[in-house]
């Protein structure tokens, strides 16, 4: 327990980014009254941060929109095209494929073209791969449009989050990131149900309307302050700032921080990826890393991917258990941005893990049963309740609240390295689950989620504003 707590405050010391350093010089009583202004001036949330915020996350929607596609479309694709259930596994998970590829080049290109220009080209390569989709006639077509489609969310998945984090003031940054995952999820919620009402090439071309959407918006919302810093562009920062803010509103405190802040980060040396696997930094790699495995190897893409064969197979009405799903998807989302200030990342972690272990072991046991030839409408009904159990738990922390957390345990230095590992290794676990399960559809993924609940319990720390403010307060008085 002592080597455990010494290694959570070793993590949060050498997390102290710019936001961290303001709070420790506030507690030192340094131009106090100099940042309560630069406070006040702008943390008030305008028209124009949430109609950016909201433009932003239509990227979002159409990310979850993408992983909730292949559902209610299996059943349709494979009848029309001819596909096998192995043609359909590829189809299923060259998604992932693609979204590798994107995560892998998100970082530098979003540097290279901006926040506003990652976005855009990103929905350029949805939009194509939506219409691929919708006029294919075999298979290579109809997967190559699948693969154009996870290029474009990878990019989306680290762009998206990002820009908000930058354009939103630091006292509702958090609440504002998480609507990220709010639209994803209704994003996933939404194709779930729409699916159960159209047919696969029509529910192809839905999907280009929120593309539409946030490509269109993109030329009314501004670029990033902070990118504009990074590239020198200092008289644009200011413009970009006032129009995000209040009227009229004092943000020469808040223009000269970025501006600061940017300059002194370009000093830096980033570690690379060889630098990661340094003792230094093994306990927040191990942490990331982790919550990642767990996250995807818990069945994840499994429910998401596959969920109209699951309830195909147990004898349970697909249309009932889609709709049912779609509304405990966006339901339990916002139930779980709501409580993530409020009661910290660790226990909303520790809940969803231990939901998620009872939804699988629980759909299990019912194709266990099924095997046994046991009542068939308790079945059904069995791994009804067990996907909407997985589902809610899922949705509460295991879904959003890994990302959340990958800003914040990693110090400055090994951000972008570490960031870009840990969104690989979720990817690759995607992949994994979303091929396999075809194959493997009988196997339980409940002992990976009661491993989970092991790791979370033992490992990960609460890094909530609070948490931090008290590790940084007893690192400045030592």
């Amino acid at each position: 327990m002592e080597e455990g707590a010494t290694a959570r405050s070793l993590l949060q010391k050498q997390n102290l980014d710019d936001n961290d350093q303001e709070l420790i010089t506030n507690s030192c009583g340094e131009d106090e009254g100099l940042l309560l202004q630069s406070d006040q001036s702008s943390s008030t949330i305008t028209v124009v941060v949430v109609l950016s915020t909201l433009v932003a996350t239509c990227g979002s929607y159409a990310f979850g929109y993408a992983v909730g596609y292949s559902s209610p479309a299996e059943s349709e694709i494979e009848d029309d095209l001819g596909l096998d259930s192995a043609e359909y596994a590829v189809f299923g998970s060259v998604l992932t494929i693609g979204a590798i590829l994107g995560a892998i080049s998100s970082g530098k290109f979003a540097d290279f073209v901006g926040r506003r220009g990652a976005m855009g080209a990103s929905e350029m390569f949805c939009i194509l791969g939506w219409l691929a989709i919708a006029f294919s006639k075999d298979a290579w077509l109809l997967d190559l449009g699948r693969f154009l489609v996870g290029c474009g969310i990878g990019v989306l998945s680290y762009v998206v989050p990002v820009y908000i984090a930058e354009i939103t003031p630091k006292n509702v940054r958090g609440g504002f990131t998480s609507l990220s995952q709010f639209m994803l999820s209704s994003g996933q919620g939404l194709a779930f149900l729409i699916g159960s009402f159209v047919s696969w090439r029509t529910l192809a071309l839905i999907g280009i309307i929120p593309c539409l959407v946030h490509l269109l918006g993109l030329f009314f919302i501004p670029e990033s302050p902070r990118w504009l810093a990074k590239c020198g562009r200092v008289r644009e920062v200011g413009a970009v700032l006032q129009f995000l803010r209040v009227k009229n509103a004092d943000i020469s405190q808040e223009a000269s921080d970025i501006i600061e802040y940017t300059e002194n980060l370009q000093l830096i040396s980033e570690d690379g990826i060889r630098h990661l696997f340094q003792k230094k930094y093994a306990y927040s790699i191990k942490i990331g890393v982790g919550l990642m495995v767990f996250q995807q190897l818990g069945g994840l893409n499994g429910f998401g991917f596959y969920a109209t064969t699951i309830f195909e197979s147990a004898g349970c009405s697909i249309k009932l258990g889609t709709i049912a799903a779609a509304v405990v998807q966006i339901s339990m989302t916002a139930v779980g941005v709501f409580l993530i200030d409020k009661c910290g990342r660790l226990p909303l972690l520790l809940i969803s893990a231990t939901g998620t272990c009872l939804g699988c072991l629980l759909t299990g046991f019912a194709f266990f049963l099924q095997d046994l030839h046991c009542g068939k409408d308790l079945i059904a009904m069995m791994v009804l309740i067990g996907v909407l159990v997985y589902w809610a738990s899922f949705e509460l922390g295991m879904g959003g609240i890994p990302w959340i957390m990958m800003s914040e345990i990693f110090p400055i230095n090994i951000k972008g390295s570490a960031g870009s590992l840990v969104t690989l290794v979720s990817w690759i676990g995607s992949w994994f689950t979303s091929y396999t399960f075809n194959f493997l559809f009988e196997w339980s993924s409940a002992g990976v989620c009661g491993m989970g609940i092991l790791f979370i319990s033992k490992m990960v720390p609460e890094t909530t504003k609070l948490a931090l403010e008290e590790i940084q307060a007893s690192v400045t008085v030592q």
